[in-house]
């Protein structure tokens, strides 16, 4: 393959269903699903943590979260594990950052030539609340907010997306002509649809209630018991009244789909203009994905399809069109991003995405906010096997070929015990589910120490989401 320039977008928060490419003739993607016409949507692609900063990290690092720590949103990527960012600007290419990164600071060593408008975690700690999990955590002040500002208007999310999308395209406009030794790598990295549910009008009021389907398993008694841990802790559902107020918070989700779409439009004309497009190939994905409703769960932080996958589509010159289907990694953009501009990834723990990854496991794990004890997903096929260090003995399985949306677990079926016990040796031959769940304790511990210990995190509060440059995080008690 011959080396290009790569622009890699990232959103945040977007489940992939949630396009028009993915079947969903609600939404209103037209650049996305342009996108995936012309090159490679991989259906089955997957987070290595559903929430923003572990996923952020394994993503830069190209390993799991257990691998390099950086469990939760209080243990920020502080550039000490090599990233595809520093391994590309210590073999000369420009490699330059646009909006979110969700690290430890712009003091840090990230890896970057530049970084451009950077949104890194509050006052280089982020979500220290988050770290005070187990039998004991308090349940979380904020979630009020998330169907409070549900609705049309504007946040400071979406002024701030406005602002990366223009820094990217001034960024292309004036400095990629000048790096024409070796290929540059742009990050260009937006924070829609993450809440606040806060949509542009004339995107809000494109998704009528009428049309907007109530969540699945919404307010399901019979779910699992990890379910009503994250749903009691968080306190998101208690919040949305009635069914208006539930599809008011979907179509302010989905309205926040296509200012992104709508961007990626911008830097794609960018490109054409300038005549990059030749020689500029194109990743968009997203950090996570979002339960959106679905079993009353708002947000992420479990390992439902809603919140684990992500989207991932590959474009540009000498990437055939096509779906794939086999399971894929976040962990898999970081040799894929060396190989586009002619690099070597000995490092990463996955596969290139242009030749193709062999049949193997794929993991997701979490180990952060409003989870009492660590949750692993592998993909083994066409099985889905979740296992809940809290609950040893309620894994669930699920028949993702003829059970997409999750609602038959086959976890203690009789029936299923040799693939269940098949999908446990799996995940233990990728890691110890108890012993990594106890390493991420520890160093949460270690936090809360530094921090003052748990009566000075619990004063300091918990905020909904992190601020964008020039604004403060609003704290709740």
């Amino acid at each position: 393959m011959k080396p290009a320039n790569f622009l890699v977008i990232m959103s945040d928060e977007h489940d992939p269903r949630w396009m028009g490419c993915s079947g969903t003739r609600l939404m209103h993607t037209p650049n996305l699903d342009r996108l995936a016409a012309r090159g490679l949507r991989f259906t089955d692609a997957y987070t290595t943590c559903p929430i923003c900063v572990p996923a952020r990290a394994a993503f830069a690092v190209g390993k799991y979260t257990h691998q390099i720590g950086f469990w939760d949103n209080a243990d920020p990527y502080d550039g000490s594990v090599p990233s595809w960012h520093h391994r590309l600007r210590e073999q000369g290419h420009r490699v330059v950052s646009v909006g979110k990164l969700h690290f430890r600071s712009t003091d840090d060593d990230n890896g970057f030539s530049e970084e451009i408008v950077p949104m890194n975690v509050f006052e280089r700690t982020g979500d220290l609340y988050g770290l005070l999990r187990g039998d004991d955590m308090p349940p979380r002040a904020d979630g009020a907010k998330l169907a409070g500002l549900a609705g049309p208007g504007e946040s400071e999310y979406t002024w701030y997306d406005r602002e990366i999308a223009s820094r990217a395209q001034i960024w292309l406009r004036e400095e990629a002509g000048r790096h024409r030794d070796k290929p540059w790598v742009l990050f260009v990295s937006f924070v829609a649809p993450h809440f606040p549910l806060t949509a542009p009008p004339h995107w809000y009021y494109r998704y009528p209630f009428e049309r907007i389907p109530m969540p699945k398993l919404y307010r399901e008694r019979d779910v699992h018991p990890y379910v009503r841990d994250q749903a009691d802790n968080t306190g998101y559902d208690k919040h949305f009244a009635d069914e208006a107020a539930v599809k008011r918070a979907r179509a302010a989700d989905l309205g926040l789909i296509s200012p992104p779409d709508e961007n990626i439009a911008h830097l794609r004309g960018t490109l054409e203009d300038l005549k990059l497009a030749s020689n500029t190939r194109v990743l968009y994905t997203s950090d996570h994905g979002d339960n959106l409703g679905a079993r009353g769960l708002w947000g992420k932080q479990v390992l439902y399809e809603e919140a684990a996958r992500v989207p991932m589509i590959l474009a540009g010159p000498d990437i055939p069109a096509g779906v794939r289907r086999e399971p894929v990694s976040h962990v898999d953009a970081y040799p894929t991003i060396m190989e586009c501009v002619g690099e070597q990834a000995p490092e990463a723990s996955g596969f290139s995405l242009f030749k193709g990854t062999p049949n193997r496991t794929v993991l997701s794990e979490y180990h952060a906010s409003s989870s009492r004890a660590g949750e692993y997903m592998i993909r083994h096929g066409k099985w889905k096997y979740v296992y809940f260090v809290r609950y040893p003995d309620q894994p669930e399985l699920f028949d993702l070929e003829s059970d997409p949306e999750e609602l038959r677990d086959l976890g203690t079926d009789k029936t299923h015990l040799a693939m269940r016990k098949e999908c446990h040796s799996k995940l233990l031959a990728m890691l110890d589910p108890e012993e990594v769940d106890r390493k991420a304790k520890r160093r949460q511990a270690e936090l809360v120490a530094a921090h003052g210990g748990r009566e000075a995190v619990i004063r300091r509060g918990s905020f909904a989401y992190s601020p964008p440059p020039g604004f403060k995080a609003e704290f709740d008690q």
